[in-house]
């Protein structure tokens, strides 16, 4: 499963929370770029968003659980941007690996939309996936080895706050 929703370093430790999530990897898909860098994608212009690629065991977790999770930590009511980070680089989208996913993530979509929850309507796209570059090294897992930046970076950019207010009557996704 491959999701958009701003900044990678924030999308990667909800999914990794998942019981049935094998892998997380962060990096950049949707744009035109081979292999393409942090500088290059974060200047814009590349047409890559910063993305979590998200290997799961169908087993334990379904792809529609994940949605639910994606959902969960992003505000999915502004075009090309994500909390304080802006442009098309951070938006948000739901890049789908076949029809079964693009079915789920649909209905998925239809459903938020039909609940009222965004009477603005919901920005985020459902596109097919192409290819995924893994960001460097140093982005990869960077809540667990850079903690107090992290949650120093959420903070400024008030993204749980912002998800407080979008979510808070919804139960966690992930248990």
């Amino acid at each position: 499963a491959v999701f958009a929703g701003g900044c990678f370093w924030c999308m990667e430790e909800p999914f990794d929370e998942v019981d049935g999530v094998l892998e997380t990897l962060v990096g950049y898909t949707g744009g035109t770029t081979v292999d393409p860098t942090y500088e290059q994608v974060s200047a814009g212009g590349t047409g890559h968003t910063e993305a979590i690629r998200v290997t799961f065991d169908l087993a334990r977790v379904s792809y529609e659980q994940l949605l639910d999770v994606y959902w969960h930590n992003i505000d999915p009511t502004v075009r090309d941007r994500q909390f304080c980070d802006t442009g098309a680089q951070y938006r948000t989208a739901i890049f789908v690996n076949g029809d079964a996913q693009r079915s789920a993530a649909k209905r998925s979509k239809s459903a938020l939309e039909a609940s009222g929850r965004f009477p603005g309507g919901i920005m985020t796209e459902i596109v097919a996936a192409g290819p995924f570059y893994p960001a460097e090294e140093y982005h990869q897992d960077y809540a667990k080895k850079n903690p107090v930046r992290y949650q120093g970076y959420r903070w400024a950019c008030q993204r749980d706050q912002r998800l407080k207010q979008l979510w808070s009557d919804e139960p966690d996704p992930r248990g």
